[in-house]
């Protein structure tokens, strides 16, 4: 097949899967038909073990890791919101920097939890209830919340501060020998532009609603909508606040303290009789995430702890709600995984691989290969591991011969990861969208005017380098 047939079959997998995401139809059918379309055009033979060998065994390998954080974390964020601590939260907000600034607070509360190590997941169960309530109360737009949560935990927490511990900004370290706080000066200043030009766009779309005289919309019209607190006294801020403070540091606490208690390695047998094979636990792969189990642990028990009457008046019924969205948006998100998997190993996704290379300044070359095959995936960090993987000494040698230090290659590969990841189709999005009940054609046009700005910014950050030699 030729080389320009091979790159029209993952070019139209990719479209064909962003425009049903965007219709509105389900990414757990229509993923592995997209995915599986172009293994039938490109080797029919392969279909079958594809599906079994390839997409499946990614999806269910997703599922194994992650579905607990999924979990924990929707009902994390239903706890949260059945206490009447998210209205607690909104109501101190409010009296702190006013109903018109309702979006910066919430951009701030996601900003906070990512850079403190929460997944992105699990901030947007976290805050999405009382995002809702800050949102009703200053009558903004529904429609803006997917937009907010995505400036404030998609973008310069993720990836741009120096020292964040998200996925996208470890794993460069393995590839150029650095530390999660490589150029602290870019990375803040990228961050810096995403918040500043990120927010000016977000209150110019408020602005325009106002004028227009639209308001957060009809609650019974609108879908998942969280019931308002029906208590009577609101808890004092500081408590309300009190489960996301122990997410947070028992995340970081955790982080440090499972490596060390484990080893690089656990084994165990899983029978008594001790004639089954023992079970090894490589720690390094899943310390991150028992942290965060851990953490949410830690946070579900501080909301029964605090607000146990209040809970369990409706805990039947909401976690009930929690465990549905949960396993909705772990299948999308594995779906979308599993389709990343198999267009990585056709043929045509080579064709792009090269194409990208012959760019010729090391930085433009490095942001734009990885943030296309970021959004080719789906996924910020599946992007980059493919892009690292195949094309990382080209990255270096290249670096090396232009004098550019490997602080600035470890900087714009994490920040270009999340740049076009947020398309349609990838499993944040699809996440966020599904918790907020709000659908591609509502909501997306934020997502991707944020998308865009984030894009901008890695390459007014390799502007910056070169002009002033900062890193």
């Amino acid at each position: 097949m030729a080389f320009a047939t091979q790159f029209a079959v993952v070019l139209a997998a990719l479209c064909f899967l962003m425009f049903v995401a965007y219709r509105g139809y389900s990414v757990i059918l229509f993923a592995p038909v997209a995915a599986l379309g172009a293994v039938l055009l490109t080797d029919p033979s392969l279909v079958a073990p594809m599906f079994t060998g390839l997409f499946m065994d990614k999806m269910v390998g997703f599922l194994k890791l992650y579905f607990p954080v999924f979990l924990l974390g929707a009902v994390f964020g239903k706890l949260i919101e059945l206490s009447g601590f998210s209205k607690a939260i909104v109501a101190a907000v409010i009296r702190l920097v006013g109903a018109r600034r309702a979006m910066l607070s919430i951009v701030l509360v996601c900003a906070l939890l990512t850079y403190g190590g929460v997944s992105l997941f699990v901030v947007v169960f976290a805050v999405y209830p009382f995002a809702a309530e800050l949102f009703r109360q200053g009558d903004i737009p529904k429609r803006l919340i997917p937009g907010t949560i995505a400036l404030g935990a998609f973008t310069f927490t993720m990836d741009a501060l120096p020292g964040t511990p998200q996925i996208q900004n470890i794993i460069p370290t393995a590839f150029f020998g650095t530390n999660a706080w490589a150029a602290p000066w870019l990375g803040t200043l990228g961050g810096v532009f995403i918040l500043s030009v990120g927010m000016l766009y977000l209150e110019w779309r408020r602005r325009a609603a106002l004028a227009a005289g639209e308001g957060y919309g009809d609650p019974a019209k609108l879908v998942n909508e969280p019931a308002p607190f029906a208590g009577g006294k609101l808890a004092h801020p500081l408590l309300a606040l009190s489960p996301l403070l122990v997410v947070g540091a028992a995340n970081k606490l955790l982080t440090g303290w499972i490596p060390q208690l484990y080893g690089e390695s656990h084994s165990f047998l899983p029978s008594a009789t001790g004639k089954a094979a023992p079970v090894v636990q490589e720690i390094s792969k899943v310390a991150a995430i028992w942290a965060v189990e851990g953490a949410l642990l830690l946070g579900i028990a501080t909301i029964l702890l605090f607000a146990w009457k209040a809970v369990m008046a409706s805990f039947a019924e909401g976690s009930k709600s929690a465990i549905g969205g949960a396993l909705l948006a772990s299948m999308n998100t594995a779906s979308e995984y599993g389709f990343g998997a198999v267009i990585a190993a056709l043929p045509g996704f080579l064709v792009v691989a090269n194409a990208l290379g012959a760019i010729p300044n090391p930085l433009v070359n490095e942001a734009v290969t990885v943030t296309a095959l970021a959004g080719i995936t789906g996924s910020a960090s599946g992007g980059m591991s493919i892009a690292l993987a195949a094309m990382g000494e080209t990255f270096i040698a290249n670096a090396q011969a232009a004098g550019i230090p490997m602080e600035v290659l470890h900087r714009i590969a994490a920040m270009a990861s999340g740049g076009m990841d947020t398309l349609p189709h990838n499993g944040a999005v699809i996440t966020l969208l599904a918790v907020t009940g709000l659908s591609h054609r509502q909501a997306y046009k934020d997502v991707f005017a944020i998308t865009l700005v984030k894009t901008l910014a890695v390459f007014v950050v390799i502007a910056l380098f070169y002009a002033t030699g900062l890193t």
